[in-house]
């Protein structure tokens, strides 16, 4: 196969041939930026437990669920086994050092939330506790868990959303407002940046004007 002249050089990376904790840093620095689920669940004693998961996305519209992956058996699903519901608090840039602190590998019986100072409240619609601090939560019941090798992804169905008012224009949730923070690989993180809008093309009127193709192919 001939490589055209204007493509730049390509550095292998073959899973059947590297550890996988090697390979999963390639995964975490190349599926980017990744939000994160900063999520709240109790254990069946009680205990507080706050954690991030990189690993986030929504799994469905209708019915709403919401998913996130606990990559080993963590605390978070052990959790959300044992009582049934959690919630998924947006990380804010000023919460930074305190998101970072709650990964931090605490034993089960102490509170991540505790140790960082986060201040915690309750919820509306579940038992488990939210991000007093956060300005979104997402209040969920357990829908279902898939396990997938090493990892487990946990489904939750939507009961409730919260967002502070300040933050909401035109019936949504406002990113300038928002300000949340994201996943890169290793280390590192990162902050929404410049925001572009673009409305979609439709079918139709990319048909009858040929010069929009022109103008898309042109960059």
């Amino acid at each position: 196969m001939t490589t055209p002249e204007s493509s730049r050089p390509r550095t292998p990376f073959d899973p059947a041939g590297m550890r996988p904790s090697d390979f999963y840093r390639v995964m975490n620095s190349i599926v980017v930026p990744r939000p994160i689920a900063w999520v709240l669940t109790r254990s069946a004693e009680g205990v507080h437990n706050l954690a991030p998961h990189s690993f986030y996305t929504v799994a469905c519209v209708q019915p709403p669920v919401v998913q996130f992956t606990s990559v080993g058996r963590k605390d978070s699903l052990n959790n959300v086994e044992a009582t049934g519901d959690f919630t998924v608090n947006l990380v804010p840039e000023d919460l930074f050092e305190q998101a970072n602190a709650t990964g931090t590998d605490f034993p089960p019986d102490q509170s991540e939330a505790e140790h960082a100072g986060v201040r915690l409240e309750p919820s509306e619609r579940v038992a488990a506790m939210r991000v007093a601090q956060s300005p979104v939560s997402i209040e969920c019941t357990l829908h279902a868990t898939l396990r997938l090798g090493d990892s487990t992804v946990v489904f939750g169905r939507v009961q409730w959303v919260s967002v502070v008012s300040d933050a909401v224009r035109d019936g949504r949730p406002r990113i300038e407002e928002l300000r949340p923070l994201a996943r890169l690989g290793g280390n590192e993180w990162c902050t929404v940046g410049e925001v572009k809008v673009i409305p979609r093309i439709p079918y139709t009127t990319w048909a009858g004007d040929p010069a929009i193709g022109e103008q898309v192919r042109g960059g």
